[in-house]
């Protein structure tokens, strides 16, 4: 009897098992989501964008001038100044009456833009307005009762949700990817190093002839617009980059009454804040945006900030690190008043910064100089006053000693010192003042210029 009782329960056991994996694996499958509705519902919205235009080689002939004219022709029949190009990529309608955005990368030198939709219908578009600094292009074509998609509330978009594009990779036209959004508020340097864009990471694979084409949610609304991948291959893998809906609806909006975006400017150059810094300025952990320069004639000069605050908040919003602030400061309408919440000489403060039109760019030059000063001082450097045709204040540095603690830092010659700690450097012998006065075995934040550019570091002197 023991030994039957065993068995019984043995079997029982087993079956309750079997029943068990049998009802957890299709419960499993119906949590992944189906994209099949989604992809016929919203496919017809999208289309394939090609591009024809003629840009210049670049390969003109050095001395041309001075070619006889015998051989002269011979060299410009193999030599052109300018060539055919040809683009390709993807975008989505956006309103039944024909406009359609996409990347400007995909029509930037096009002469003749074509639109295609899945029933093979083709327009000729034209171009509404583009935006660089975002790489977003309106365009527009002839023709009513155009299928066209919504965008999501960017605020909505979580880390870890599905997401799934449409587009022509590599022109296989309305291919479909899908993935997770992995981190979002990315900031990434454009190829004219602006920053205006908190970018939606995914791993949806995006691959050339991608760029301009919607990232939907599951409940088919475009969350963002493909525009960039990070590869070593050319191919995909498993990092691209969307520009958020909420930032493409601002843009298509002032692009649609005016043809081209407005941008808020503060007039600062910023950098980030790590551990030495966050320490030397009083924080706890690093946080918010360094200003390591600015236009003496911008609004945040006019308004009362220095270089050397950190901006912790701008408007009510924190700024966690420093690629958080161009795009709240992009977005923010032109003369606007914002609060901007400082560290300045380890305190909080709050400033009202009335908010500039981003003006185009513009270079800045910083000078060198001749000089002399006695090595040895307790950060390891021989300094010299600048020139005095130059209007940047501050010392040049001469010589760095080897294992020093400006070499530690990081500084070396032709650097120009403009603030030790809180205290700005106009002269050498203000300069040896300071650096009498640094703490022994604490980090002291440097502001310096290098090749024009500022930057702040952090030396310790043992």
């Amino acid at each position: 009897m023991p030994q039957i009782g065993f068995r019984h329960s043995l079997m029982v056991y087993l079956t309750s098992l079997l029943c068990l994996l049998m009802f957890t694996a299709p419960a499993q499958a119906r949590e992944l989501p189906d994209f099949t509705e989604l992809v016929e519902e919203q496919s017809p919205a999208v289309v394939k964008i090609t591009t024809k235009g003629r840009v210049e080689t670049g390969n003109r002939i050095p001395y041309q001038e001075e070619i006889p004219d015998m051989f002269r022709e011979f060299f410009e029949r193999r030599m052109p100044e300018e060539r055919d190009v040809r683009s390709m990529g993807s975008g989505f309608i956006i309103s039944e009456d024909g406009y359609i955005l996409t990347n400007n990368h995909v029509v930037k030198n096009a002469d003749n833009i074509y639109v295609r939709l899945i029933d093979r219908r083709e327009f000729t578009a034209k171009v509404i307005g583009t935006d660089p600094r975002s790489d977003l292009a309106l365009l527009k074509v002839d023709a009513d009762n155009l299928p066209y998609l919504r965008f999501a509330d960017s605020d909505d978009v979580k880390v870890g949700q599905w997401v799934l594009a449409i587009g022509s990779p590599f022109g296989l036209d309305y291919s479909v990817s899908s993935g997770i959004i992995s981190a979002i508020g990315r900031s990434i340097p454009s190829s004219t190093n602006d920053t205006y864009v908190p970018f939606i990471q995914t791993d949806v694979a995006i691959n050339p002839g991608n760029s301009g084409g919607p990232l939907f949610n599951l409940d088919g609304e475009v969350v963002g617009i493909n525009s960039q991948i990070y590869t070593r291959s050319g191919g995909s893998i498993g990092l691209s980059f969307a520009i958020p809906a909420g930032l493409a609806k601002d843009v298509v909006a002032q692009l649609k009454e005016s043809g081209r975006v407005e941008r808020g400017w503060l007039g600062v150059m910023i950098q980030e804040v790590n551990r030495d810094l966050a320490s030397s300025f009083g924080l706890r952990k690093p946080t918010g945006a360094l200003i390591s320069n600015m236009d003496p004639e911008g609004p945040a000069a006019q308004s009362g900030l220095e270089v050397g605050d950190i901006i912790l908040e701008y408007n009510g919003r924190e700024v966690g690190e420093s690629g958080d602030l161009p795009p709240m400061v992009g977005r923010t309408a032109p003369g606007s008043e914002v609060p901007v919440l400082i560290m300045r000489r380890g305190e909080k403060r709050t400033i009202d910064v009335e908010i500039g039109l981003l003006p185009d760019r513009s270079g800045q030059v910083a000078g060198d100089a001749p000089g002399a000063s006695p090595m040895g001082d307790p950060l390891g450097l021989q300094v010299d006053n600048l020139p005095s045709d130059v209007e940047e204040r501050g010392v040049l540095v001469k010589q760095v000693a080897r294992d020093s603690a400006a070499a530690r830092a990081g500084l070396r010659p032709g650097d120009v010192i403009t603030q030790l700690g809180y205290e700005q450097v106009a002269s050498v012998s203000g300069y040896r003042e300071l650096v009498d006065d640094l703490p022994k075995g604490e980090p002291v934040a440097v502001r310096f210029l290098r090749e024009g550019q500022p930057a702040f570091t952090t030396l310790k002197i043992e």
